[in-house]
């Protein structure tokens, strides 16, 4: 603790202090008049053509004092220190402080051994690459990292992404190493092993390619729900540790509680003890909930299933002159994503067209390649009827934050209603039993207990407040306001 302590007075002078957040408030029928004239405004507002940047973001960048930093030493705690005095970022909490210190050792260990782990891009030949494929064929041989990786897990909104985007950024941009969320890498891999269907061993050659592309992998959102994925794990982690890849990973559950009740289980274990041994493993501990700490009423959240006509008026302001017609969007291993209505950038879907259908991440990443806004109508409660549907959505909600997309949308609740009554083992076991007072009538029999769901919640909870935040929609009509630019 004294050295924490040490570490945060370090920091303190240039820390700012942070504004206090207001609360979060939805919308409800009966604002519905006061709603439609504000929700002209906002269209205007954040429409790129007149949004300006904050203060916080355009501030010119604060010199850091040679005092606290050694030599040229860089990294992720220098920057996240630059973030904070130039209002980027909010005055970081010990845990956060923490994790950065772990990701600052894993940054220096890394600049320390670039060479020996066979990190530049350009140091290793082609020639190199294939003499060392062709010996692995004769004498096989574990090849892993003298550097330890890193294994970051935590409660939802608690920095997580932010502070791995951090570390990532500040790699040399020569190195081999790459970014992705975890479900967009499983569903490159499936397609690689389509690909190389035929081959003796396809989950060898995958692994290989994966390694020559990336020594150093970060996997964003770690979590495994699907069998199929949880059966290929142990192995195709095997062999990319074998090949010297690094992981960086993170998830919002320990990896002793990956895939918890999950189809043979047994046999995903020996992945977890491989993560544990190739990966130091930190638990970022912060009770605050980032996300949540915006300014709320900014953002495109009708709550009641009965303002359809007020959604669909809204996506019509936002084409602007385009018509909206039926499109087609490109999924992997050809297949392809209809989508009912789309112009200028935004797709309109009713709830039943992208959630109550066998559509997964791989749709939905498709979706948002060509798509920056969704509308989407008829967002139900969920509980056990529409389980099924309710992993979908949540699905599409780490798909849509993962891309930055805007979302306009009609649901029954507020996103804390919509799954109220979706729970864990664990809380239903603290649920007051039935005792001869109470009836059965009286009894919620759409109650959902799923372990994967429940535990999921919290985190699409968590993103839908933060998507409909107006720090977010800012975000987004200046990715679309560059984007504009760029084109022009």
């Amino acid at each position: 603790m004294r050295n924490l302590a040490r570490v945060v007075s370090q920091y303190r002078s240039h820390l700012r202090p942070v504004r206090e957040s207001r609360s979060i408030s939805f919308v409800s029928r009966r604002y519905l008049v006061e709603r439609e004239r504000r929700m002209n405004a906002r269209i205007d507002r954040f429409s790129p053509a007149s949004f300006t940047i904050s203060r916080a973001m355009s501030a010119d960048p604060v010199e850091i004092p040679s005092a606290e930093v050694s030599g040229d030493r860089g990294g992720p705690l220098v920057e996240y220190e630059r973030r904070i005095g130039v209002g980027e970022l909010m005055d970081g909490d010990l845990c956060q402080l923490g994790t950065l210190r772990e990701l600052q050792r894993l940054y220096d260990e890394l600049v320390e051994k670039s060479d020996e782990c066979r990190l530049d891009r350009y140091a290793t030949s082609e020639k190199t690459k294939r003499s060392r494929w062709l010996w692995s064929r004769f004498l096989p041989q574990s090849m892993h990292s003298p550097v330890k990786g890193l294994y970051l897990y935590g409660g939802v909104g608690t920095g997580k992404t932010m502070l791995m985007d951090l570390f990532y950024d500040q790699l040399p941009c020569t190195w081999r190493k790459k970014r992705i969320h975890f479900h967009d890498f499983m569903l490159n891999v499936h397609s690689r092993l389509q690909r190389h269907k035929g081959v003796s061993d396809p989950l060898e050659v995958v692994a290989g390619e994966i390694s020559d592309e990336a020594i150093l992998l970060c996997l964003d959102e770690f979590m495994v729900t699907d069998v199929a994925d949880a059966l290929i794990l142990n192995r195709l982690f095997g062999q990319l540790f074998n090949n010297g890849v690094i992981l960086v990973a993170t998830s919002n559950r320990a990896p002793d509680n990956l895939y918890e009740g999950g189809l043979q289980r047994d046999l995903f274990l020996p992945f977890i003890a491989t993560v544990k041994e190739r990966c130091i493993v930190h638990e970022i501990g912060s009770s605050v909930d980032y996300r949540k700490m915006t300014s709320g009423e900014q953002g495109f959240y009708l709550v009641g299933l009965d303002l359809s006509g007020v959604l669909k008026a809204t996506f019509q302001q936002l084409v602007g002159e385009h018509k909206p017609r039926p499109q087609e969007v490109e999924v992997v291993m050809g297949r392809k994503l209809r989508v009912p209505l789309g112009a200028n950038g935004c797709a309109y879907f009713t709830f039943e067209d992208l959630c109550n259908r066998p559509l997964g991440a791989a749709d939905y990443f498709g979706l948002f390649k060509k798509f920056h806004t969704l509308a989407l109508d008829g967002i139900p409660i969920f509980g056990l009827h529409n389980r099924t549907a309710a992993y979908r959505f949540v699905t599409l909600i780490d798909v849509m934050y993962e891309n930055k997309a805007r979302l306009l949308c009609t649901a029954e609740g507020s996103p804390y209603e919509l799954f109220e009554r979706i729970v864990t083992v664990s809380d239903a076991k603290q649920m007051a039993p039935r005792t001869s007072s109470r009836s059965r009538k009286n009894d919620d029999l759409d109650l959902c207990v799923d372990n994967e769901l429940g535990f999921a919640k919290d985190r699409t909870i968590s993103r839908l407040t933060e998507i409909n935040s107006k720090e977010y929609l800012e975000q987004h009509a200046a990715m679309l306001a560059e984007k504009q630019r760029f084109v022009q």
